[in-house]
C-alpha cells in the first residue's frame, strides 16, 4: 500500500487533480427543475451524512496530497447548521490557497459577510433569470428579489471573486442573456453560461440545450468580448472574457458541446461521503465507510488513487449520459 504524495492525485492519462468538490447536504429550499426530479429525491438520513470532523479531517488529507482549492457545495450548503465554522475550520488548513462555496442566494443576504470572515474568498451564486415569474416557475419558490440582494450584498462583502452561475435552457431563459451581461456590467461580478446538462429526471434533451457558442455570438452582436488569459486558476471548464467598455466579464462552460475532459483538474464528495472523480462518473468510493471502520490514512489513500488511476479520459456522449439513471444534480453537488 505504498502512497506517493506526488502521484496519487494524477491520472493514467497525467492529469494532475488540485480541486476538490465537497458537497455538505443534500437539502434544499429550493427546486429548481435541472437540479432536482419533479417529485423530490430520498434523502439520505443524518446519520449517513459527513459530519463536520469528517470532512476537516477529508479535507486536510487531500490538501496533504496536493489539492489546493476546495469549494462546499450541496444541495444548498448554507441550510446546513454550523456551516460558517465549518468554513472556518477549512480555511485554516495549511497548504489550502482557495475555500470557495456554491450557493443559491436565497440565505446569502444573512451569511455573506460571517462567510468571508470565515475565509471564504470566492463566490458563486446560482440565478437562472432575471424575471421573478420564471424565476418562480424554475424553483418553485418565490426568492427573486432575497437572491438578487444577496448578489449585491456579496460584491460588497470582501470577496475576491463573485461569480453568477446561469444554466442556459432553450425556450425558458435564452432571451436573458445580453440582461444577464448588463447584469454582471451593472454590478462588476462574473457571470458564467453553463449549457443544460442531463441528469437523472430532470427533463434534459437535445432540443433545450443552447450552445455556448450561440450564447457568445448572441452577446457579441451588442458587446466585444476580450478573452482572458488563461493562469493556474483559469484551469477550469470555462473560458472567460471581459466585456469591452464594461465592469463585468463573462464565461462560458460548454460541457456538452466542447467537453474539457483533457484538462480536468476536479474531485468530488458527495454529502454521504462518496468519492467521484468525475460529476457524471458511475463509480463511487465509500470513504465515509472507511473512516467510520478506523482505516488509517495509508487505505484511504489507496483507495482514492485506484479511483483517481481509473478515471475516463473522457465522459460518455450526452445522449448516452442522458439515458444513464445516476444520482439527480442535487444529491451529487454540481
Amino acid at each position: 500500500m505504498q502512497s506517493s504524495v506526488p502521484t496519487i492525485l494524477t491520472d493514467a492519462f497525467g492529469r494532475r487533480h488540485d480541486y476538490l468538490r465537497i458537497s455538505i447536504t443534500e437539502r434544499c429550499n429550493l427546486r429548481c427543475r435541472y437540479c432536482m426530479p419533479a417529485e423530490g429525491i430520498p434523502l439520505t438520513p443524518k446519520l449517513h451524512l459527513l459530519s463536520f470532523e469528517e470532512i476537516e479531517r477529508l479535507a486536510v488529507m487531500f490538501v496533504g496530497l496536493g489539492v489546493r482549492k476546495i469549494r462546499l457545495t450541496g444541495g444548498e450548503p448554507l441550510v446546513r447548521t454550523g456551516v460558517e465554522e465549518l468554513c472556518a475550520s477549512l480555511s485554516g488548513i495549511a497548504g489550502l490557497n482557495t475555500l470557495a462555496l456554491s450557493t443559491n442566494g436565497v440565505l446569502l443576504q444573512q451569511k455573506a459577510r460571517r462567510l468571508r470572515e470565515a475565509g471564504v474568498s470566492q463566490i458563486n451564486i446560482s440565478l437562472d433569470t432575471l424575471v421573478p415569474e420564471k424565476f418562480k416557475r424554475i424553483t418553485l419558490r418565490d426568492n427573486f428579489d432575497s437572491v438578487l440582494e444577496g448578489i449585491r450584498i456579496a460584491t460588497r462583502a470582501g470577496f475576491d471573486s463573485v461569480k453568477i452561475n446561469c444554466v442556459m435552457i432553450r425556450g425558458f431563459n435564452d432571451d436573458e442573456i445580453v440582461d444577464f451581461v448588463e447584469l454582471a456590467n451593472a454590478l462588476g461580478v462574473h457571470v458564467r453560461f453553463i449549457e443544460f446538462m442531463p441528469f437523472s429526471g430532470n427533463g434534459w434533451s437535445m432540443e433545450s440545450l443552447i450552445s455556448c457558442r450561440e450564447i457568445r455570438e448572441l452577446i457579441e452582436i451588442r458587446y466585444a468580448l476580450d478573452p482572458v488569459e488563461a493562469t493556474d486558476d483559469l484551469r477550469g471548464p470555462a473560458k472567460e472574457f471581459l466585456v469591452r467598455g464594461g465592469g463585468g466579464s463573462v464565461g462560458f462552460i460548454a460541457t456538452i458541446t466542447e467537453p474539457c475532459c483533457h484538462s480536468c483538474s476536479r474531485l468530488r464528495i458527495t454529502a454521504d461521503g462518496r468519492f467521484r472523480t468525475c460529476l457524471f462518473a458511475r463509480g463511487e468510493v465509500d470513504l465515509r465507510s472507511l473512516l467510520r471502520q478506523g482505516e488509517g490514512p495509508e487505505a484511504l489513500k489507496f483507495a482514492i488513487g485506484e479511483a483517481v488511476r481509473a478515471k475516463w479520459g473522457q465522459r460518455p456522449d450526452p445522449l448516452e449520459l442522458s439515458r444513464l439513471r445516476d444520482r439527480a444534480m442535487v444529491a451529487i453537488g454540481g
